[in-house]
């Protein structure tokens, strides 16, 4: 098996592991047969996205002790699912992505210039 790649073409970098992200709960967005949801991109949350998602039903921010979530906030690292990214870039909402850790079968859902158009830079401050 081939290691797997970003939507870079260079290996998956891993996206966290505080709190331990992934559909595998490996610290990367790898994904599977099994992974419906494509837990793909690599973002950093924001206070605007993590609204959204609420309002949409999947409550991120709340910990969830029974299954070992903290709850997310703002400037946490998150796999987030590839369709739910799309969604939230359509409602201006979409959080910042790292490319390096963001699994290229994202791009099967998610064009590359959407993606870099919400690209995470290593001078930006985290949650913005």
């Amino acid at each position: 098996m081939d290691a797997p790649i970003n939507v870079l073409g260079t290996p998956l970098e891993s996206c966290s592991t505080a709190p331990l992200t992934g559909f595998f709960r490996d610290g990367c967005c790898n994904t599977g047969p099994e992974d419906v949801g494509r837990h793909t991109v690599c973002v950093i949350v924001t206070a605007e996205f993590l609204a959204l998602s609420k309002y949409l039903g999947n409550d991120l921010s709340t910990p969830r002790p029974e299954f070992r979530f903290p709850g997310l906030k703002p400037g946490d690292r998150w796999c987030l699912c590839a369709a739910r990214f799309l969604q939230a870039a359509e409602e201006f909402a979409a959080p910042k992505v790292v490319l390096e850790a963001t699994h290229s079968r994202t791009l099967e859902i998610v064009p590359l210039a959407l993606l870099q158009a919400h690209a995470w830079n290593p001078g930006d401050r985290p949650g913005t």
